[in-house]
């Protein structure tokens, strides 16, 4: 059961998380206003530092190729996390996107989000499963921009259906928490959880940082629940 949790904004956090059994650690590198979002020179630090402890994962919700190629070229993450607007980045366009980050970066992974909002997702995730190494279903929301970080949870039976229609491995995300984590791998069954909201804890004067309690029992809860299915 692959664990990833998002979203770190220091190197310190991002090597405590690497000590509790996250495989990979997510940075949000932006100047948007997305939560948790760090500049581009923390980022790289954070990147750099995983190598040999986690993996590392960035997202963008650019929907523009070049603006993307800069990025990956700038940050080169191990996975590259995809979750803009599915309209303005169809699958034919993220399979050109692909060939061109692998010619720049051999080994990059790309990860495309894809919005549980009805039966409507099983169909875009078919759809982009042949572009992506791996998929990732989450929930949405008007507050933040992108695919992600609602803090909520989804239909998991269409997830589940998504889980078996398609060949690549998915990633579950949407307001999962060291409570209910378990429950969602026993429904969906996927190949991996993903973790934003409810392993934070707030912070004195606005923001969070992780809450590694949290994360550690996270970890625990869905490779039990993995093992025991």
């Amino acid at each position: 059961m692959l664990v990833q949790i998002y979203t770190v904004q220091s190197v310190g956090e991002a090597r405590a998380l690497a000590r509790l059994g996250v495989d990979r650690v997510g940075v949000t590198v932006s100047d948007i206003g997305l939560p948790g979002e760090i500049d581009l020179a923390t980022g790289r630090a954070i990147v750099t530092a995983l190598r040999g402890r986690a993996t590392s994962t960035a997202l963008t919700v650019s929907t523009e190729p070049a603006t993307i190629l800069d990025f990956a070229r700038s940050l080169r993450p191990d996975v590259l996390h995809l979750c803009g607007e599915l309209e303005a980045l169809p699958p034919n366009a993220v399979a050109e996107l692909r060939d061109r980050l692998l010619r720049s970066i051999p080994g990059l992974q790309l990860m495309q989000a894809v919005p549980v909002t009805g039966p409507a997702a099983v169909e875009q995730a078919v759809a982009y499963a042949p572009v992506a190494d791996h998929l990732l279903l989450d929930s949405v929301t008007d507050d933040v921009q992108g695919i992600g970080a609602a803090g909520t949870t989804h239909d998991w039976s269409v997830s589940a259906e998504v889980v078996a229609r398609v060949d690549v491995p998915v990633i579950l995300a949407g307001g999962l928490s060291p409570d209910n984590v378990a429950d969602a791998v026993r429904a969906v069954r996927p190949a991996g959880v993903d973790s934003l909201t409810f392993t934070n804890e707030a912070v004195a004067g606005g923001g969070f940082r992780k809450d590694l309690d949290a994360v550690e029992r996270f970890v625990r809860a869905a490779r039990a629940a993995d093992a025991n299915r």
